[in-house]
């Protein structure tokens, strides 16, 4: 091996394990990559309609998205807010009700089982001052870790926002300097490689809107004829967590299950079938109809994409395993097989 390759070897492996180290930087930089593509297309689509230059769309573009998320919160938030106060109101009689039926149920089967009271210890312990005492430290202490987390989170999401914006208001600029990190004999081939991943995010962000469309419909037509409040908040919830895989769907469930908890128990479990219902029409008719006509995301690598992008990124991971797993789709035949693996071929059989 020459000096030259082995020098290359040597600062490539630097560069994979710097790329490691800062593999949370990596995808925060992503997130807004993504975030950009967004505002771009939505760019685009007003610049179409209206005929209009391009700082005007993005400045008509960033006025409408602030107005749509400040209807949306204040359709959603107040609502809320107040019926979860009367959720926590009744939170201490609902729980104290659990805890007596729970421990007369325990002393049913014990007296059937060991013919005496064996869970007089549990009664000792359940009013003791000093596991009372344990309890509070430990909860101020998760309330502090959360705070911190909540605190860091919040300054990473205005990161990404940041980078996001300024990417938005000159996306060629920043696409031309990835272009120029590549070699120089594969530079245009680069371009087009991106242009392609770009085009391939828009059409993923135009299936989930769609899909998201169609849950929110489905959950706002349920939920008004089951009859449970706050039906336009809780279809809107439900749209938007949507885009989150696996987690946001089981998520947008709580909050109209402690609305209809507030009536009566059966209506909390008429919600919760009719959401089971919604997502397993949305994850095995809707998603896979709308993400094959729009970019032909195959479901065996979504599924492995969500797994290996949470264990190395985790929650932000599995919040852009689909875009990451749009973005790979493209890399992976346009550059190993179109690139690599078909020249490859190609040299092999000729004579």
């Amino acid at each position: 091996m020459r000096f030259g390759q082995a020098l290359g070897l040597i600062a490539t492996a630097a560069a994979v394990l710097l790329l490691w180290s800062l593999r949370h930087v990596v995808i925060q930089l992503f997130a807004a990559v993504v975030l950009a593509m967004a505002l771009c297309t939505l760019v685009g689509v007003v610049r179409v309609r209206l005929r209009c230059s391009r700082p005007l769309a993005l400045l008509l573009s960033l006025v409408g998205l602030l107005l749509l998320v400040a209807v949306a919160l204040a359709a959603v938030v107040p609502p809320f807010v107040e019926q979860f106060q009367q959720l926590l109101l009744q939170l201490p009689i609902a729980a104290d009700r659990a805890g007596t039926l729970l421990r007369d149920l325990m002393d049913v089967s014990s007296r059937m089982l060991y013919g005496q009271q064996a869970l007089d210890w549990l009664r000792q312990n359940w009013g003791s001052s000093s596991s009372n005492t344990e309890a509070l430290g430990q909860g101020l202490q998760n309330l502090l870790g959360l705070a911190g987390n909540l605190g860091g989170g919040l300054l990473q999401l205005l990161f990404v926002l940041a980078v996001a914006l300024m990417i938005a208001v000159q996306p060629t600029a920043y696409r031309e300097v990835a272009v120029l990190l590549a070699p120089s004999f594969y530079r245009r081939r680069l371009r087009e490689v991106l242009l392609q991943c770009g085009e391939a995010l828009s059409s993923w962000m135009g299936g989930v809107l769609i899909s998201s469309v169609c849950v929110a419909l489905l959950a706002g037509i349920g939920l008004s004829l089951l009859g449970v409040k706050l039906v336009v908040a809780n279809a809107l919830l439900a749209g938007l967590l949507n885009v989150i895989p696996n987690v946001g769907p089981t998520l947008s469930t709580v909050f109209p299950m402690s609305v209809a908890l507030l009536v009566s128990p059966w209506k909390a479990l008429a919600v919760l079938g009719l959401y089971v219902l919604v997502q397993n029409l949305e994850s095995y008719l809707i998603t896979p109809s709308v993400m094959q006509h729009q970019v032909k995301l195959l479901p065996g690598l979504t599924l492995a994409a969500q797994f290996v992008f949470t264990v190395l990124f985790g929650p932000l991971g599995l919040l852009l395993a689909l875009p990451l797993a749009v973005c790979l789709q493209v890399v992976i035949r346009e550059v190993l097989i179109h690139d690599v693996l078909d020249p490859w071929q190609r040299q092999r059989l000729s004579p």
